[in-house]
C-alpha cells in the first residue's frame, strides 16, 4: 500500500553546503545534463505494481544470474544465451561495428548487433526520429544515439526502469570518453566510417565491465550523489590539510583526490573548479578496476568528461600505504609534471604517517562504515540519505538479509523501484509508503534531501514516518561525521 501525506520534518538539511566541491545534479539524473529526452513510463512500464509482485517475479528467476555472480567470458568461443542474463550492455559504432559486449565475445555478436542498428537506422531514415525504448515481453531495450556510437541496454531485471537503464548507458558513454576524449571519438570515425574502436580501446574492457556491475549494487550511481567514507571531523580535517598544504605550492595542479573503497576520503581543488559526480565515480571506477595501480606509482591521461570531454587530464595515481586502502590522485593539466607530483605525493605521505592518519582510515573501511543500529531505531533495517547541495550521499552498511550479494541486489532494486515511483511524472511524490511482505520501505524527497529507508516488515506508516523524523535528526546531529563539510581549495 502506498500514502502520499504525513507530517514530516522538511527544515533540515543534514550535508548541505553553500558552496559544494561537487555539482549538484537534478532528480532526473544525468538525462536532463546530457539533452536526452526521459521516457518517463514509470506507470505504463510496470513500476506503478506493488513491491512485493516485483521481487516475487524476481525471485522467480531461473536464470544463470540468479546468484548475483556474473560468469567471465574472456576470449569465449562459443556463443552465449543472451537471455539468462538480468542486464547486458552493447556499444556498437553508427556504421555496425561492434565495440564492447558485457557478456559474450563481440565477434560472435556481429548479427546481433547488426539488427540493433538496422532497426535505429531504419526510424531514423524513415520517421526522421530516433528509437528511444522497446518492451518485449520481460525484457527492455532502450537505445542511446551519440552519435558516432550507438548504445544499447538489454534487461529483464524487474527493478529496472527505462530511465534507470538509460543512465546507466551514459555512464559507459562516459566511461568510453573518459578513455579516449570526445575529440578523438569524433576524429576517428570522421575518417573512417567503419573504423574498429576496439583497438583503441584495448585494455579497457574491465573498466566497462565493473562499472557495469556497480551500477546495479551503488545507489550512488541511481541517486547521482558521492559516496564519502565516514570520518571523525577533526580527522577528515586533518586529514585534508595534509593534502592541500604540499599542492598549494604545485602551479597547475587542479584537483588533489583521496579515495578508499569507492570512497571519497578528501579533496582539495583550484578555485574556482567543481568536480561532477560522473566525473568522481569515473575515477572511483579506474581505481577499483586497476589493478596494477597497486604495483607502483602510475602517471597516466584522464578525461573527465563533464569537467572537459575534449581533452585529457593527467594524473599522478599512487597507493599511500602498504594494504592499498587508500589511493590519491593528483590531477593537473600539465603532461611533464610526474616528478613535481611524486615529490608532493611524499611530503602528502610524511604527514599522513605522522599523523597515523592512514590507519584510521583502513579502520574505517573495514568496518564498512557504520550501522543501522547506531540510530537507535529497532525497526530501521538499512538507509539512504543525499544531500542535494552537495551532492553527497551516506548510507548504512549492509547487514541481516542484506548481507549477501543477491539481498545486497534485491534491496538496491528496490530503491530503484521507489525512486522510480516517487519520480513518475503523472504523479510525482513527495513522499512514499511502501509495504511489502518481507520489508517496508519509506522515502522522502524534500527541498535539501532525499532520504529512502527500509523497515522490518510490519511497522505502520506512523511508526515510519516517525523513525524516518528521528534518523533525519541522527544523521543532523552526525553529519560532520558523514560528509566533507569544508571545500578546500589550493
Amino acid at each position: 500500500m502506498d500514502h502520499e501525506e504525513s507530517e514530516v520534518d522538511g527544515g533540515l538539511e543534514p550535508g548541505g553546503l553553500k558552496e559544494s566541491m561537487i555539482i549538484p545534479i537534478s532528480e532526473e539524473g544525468l538525462l536532463e545534463h546530457e539533452g536526452v529526452e526521459s521516457p518517463r513510463l514509470a506507470s505504463k512500464e510496470g513500476l506503478g505494481e506493488d513491491v512485493a509482485k516485483l521481487v516475487q517475479q524476481d525471485g522467480e528467476d531461473s536464470s544463470k544470474e540468479a546468484s548475483g555472480e556474473v560468469v567471465p567470458e574472456d576470449n569465449q568461443a562459443e556463443p552465449v544465451d543472451l537471455a539468462s542474463f538480468r542486464k547486458h550492455i552493447f556499444v556498437l559504432s553508427e556504421a555496425g561495428k561492434p565495440i564492447y559486449s558485457r557478456h559474450g565475445n563481440e565477434e560472435l555478436l556481429v548479427t546481433t548487433m547488426g539488427v540493433m542498428q538496422a532497426l535505429s537506422s531504419c526510424i531514423q531514415d524513415r520517421n526522421q526520429d530516433q528509437i528511444r525504448f522497446i518492451k518485449a515481453g520481460r525484457h527492455r531495450f532502450v537505445y542511446l544515439l551519440r552519435l558516432p556510437l550507438v548504445l544499447v541496454g538489454v534487461s529483464s531485471w524487474p527493478y529496472l526502469s527505462f530511465q534507470q537503464l538509460q543512465n546507466h548507458l551514459l555512464y559507459m558513454y562516459n566511461e568510453i570518453v573518459c578513455v579516449l576524449t570526445h575529440t578523438v571519438l569524433i576524429r576517428v570515425f570522421e575518417k573512417r566510417s567503419n573504423f574498429d574502436l576496439r583497438r583503441m580501446l584495448g585494455g579497457s574492457e574491465r573498466h566497462f565491465d565493473t562499472l557495469c556491475d556497480r551500477m546495479d549494487v551503488d545507489a550512488s550511481f541511481l541517486l547521482g550523489a558521492v559516496r564519502c567514507l565516514p570520518l571523525a571531523a577533526t580527522v577528515r580535517d586533518q586529514i585534508t590539510q595534509a593534502i592541500v598544504q604540499p599542492c598549494s605550492k604545485v602551479k597547475d595542479l587542479v584537483f588533489a583526490i583521496l579515495v578508499a573503497d569507492n570512497h571519497l576520503v578528501a579533496m582539495g581543488r583550484m578555485k574556482k573548479y567543481q568536480l561532477h559526480p560522473v566525473d568522481l565515480h569515473l575515477i572511483f571506477n579506474l581505481v577499483e578496476s586497476s589493478q596494477n595501480l597497486k604495483d607502483a606509482e602510475t602517471w597516466l591521461p584522464i578525461c573527465l568528461p563533464k569537467f572537459d570531454a575534449s581533452a585529457f587530464l593527467h594524473a599522478h595515481v599512487s597507493y599511500l600505504d602498504e594494504a592499498c586502502v587508500s589511493c590519491l590522485l593528483l590531477v593537473t593539466i600539465r603532461r611533464d609534471q610526474f616528478f613535481e607530483l611524486q615529490e608532493c605525493r611524499s611530503r602528502i605521505v610524511e604527514r599522513l604517517q605522522k599523523g597515523g592518519l592512514l590507519s584510521v582510515i583502513a579502520d574505517s573501511v573495514a568496518h564498512s562504515g557504520y550501522s543501522a543500529r547506531e540510530c537507535g531505531i529497532l525497526e530501521l533495517r538499512h538507509f539512504v540519505y543525499k544531500a542535494k547541495s552537495s551532492a553527497q550521499l551516506s548510507s548504512a552498511r549492509f547487514e541481516g538479509v542484506y548481507q549477501t550479494e543477491e539481498g545486497r541486489r534485491r534491496l538496491i532494486g528496490l530503491y530503484h523501484v521507489l525512486l522510480a515511483r516517487m519520480f513518475n511524472s503523472a504523479r510525482p511524490l513527495k513522499i512514499l509508503y511502501a509495504a511489502g511482505e518481507r520489508e517496508t520501505q519509506l522515502g522522502w524527497h524534500m527541498i535539501g534531501f532525499e532520504l529512502y529507508a527500509t523497515f522490518e516488515p510490519l511497522v505502520t506508516k506512523e511508526g515510519a514516518v516517525k523513525a524516518m523524523n528521528k534518523l533525519l535528526h541522527w544523521i543532523k546531529k552526525e553529519e560532520d561525521r558523514l560528509f566533507i563539510m569544508n571545500s578546500a581549495t589550493f
